[in-house]
């Protein structure tokens, strides 16, 4: 990893807060969103790593930090059309989705807690074989070649997880 840049966020911060605050102002819907994406900006800025080949993505600020900005407006953007999407869903009823309350958080909660404890139930490598495979996509001849087994074993490991999670879930409903 490479050792993160430290730029002088004070002197940023005085020159471009007001071009970055006219800059959100003439596209965000109010003050404050604008302050808060400036202030995620400079968030952003004193986490900043340094580009390939050591170089700064400060040797031009003026570049990079408008780019920042661009980029925090068209995520935003993003954002809020999959959240007025959602909203719409459920305002035109085309969807069987509930809204999120206490309850069915809950409820979600507690399941994913009973899938917990069955994986911890399972043997090691099984647990991990399957969690690689399940949740982190690889491929089994990919696990066969990590763990130096067969590709048989790989899939006698996840068909064995799956089989005592089955069991285990529908034992608790």
């Amino acid at each position: 990893m490479r050792p993160a840049i430290e730029p002088d966020l004070n002197g940023l911060n005085r020159r471009y807060r007001p071009a970055l605050m006219a800059f959100f102002m003439r596209r965000a819907a109010s003050h404050s969103d604008a302050e808060d994406m400036t202030q995620e900006l400079f968030a952003k800025l004193a986490t900043a790593q340094s580009g390939p080949a050591g170089a700064s993505p400060m040797d031009n600020p003026d570049a990079y930090i408008f780019q920042m900005a661009a980029n925090l407006l068209r995520d935003r953007g993003r954002r809020e059309k999959v959240r007025a999407n959602y909203r719409a869903s459920l305002d035109t009823g085309s969807v069987d989705l509930e809204p999120l309350d206490p309850a069915r958080v809950l409820l979600g909660r507690e399941s994913l807690g009973e899938a917990a404890d069955a994986l911890r139930e399972l043997p090691e490598r099984t647990r991990a074989i399957f969690l690689l495979f399940r949740l982190e996509g690889m491929k089994q001849a990919e696990l066969a070649a990590l763990y130096g087994v067969s590709i048989s074993a790989v899939q006698k490991h996840i068909l064995k997880a799956m089989t005592h999670l089955t069991r285990r879930l529908r034992a608790g409903e």
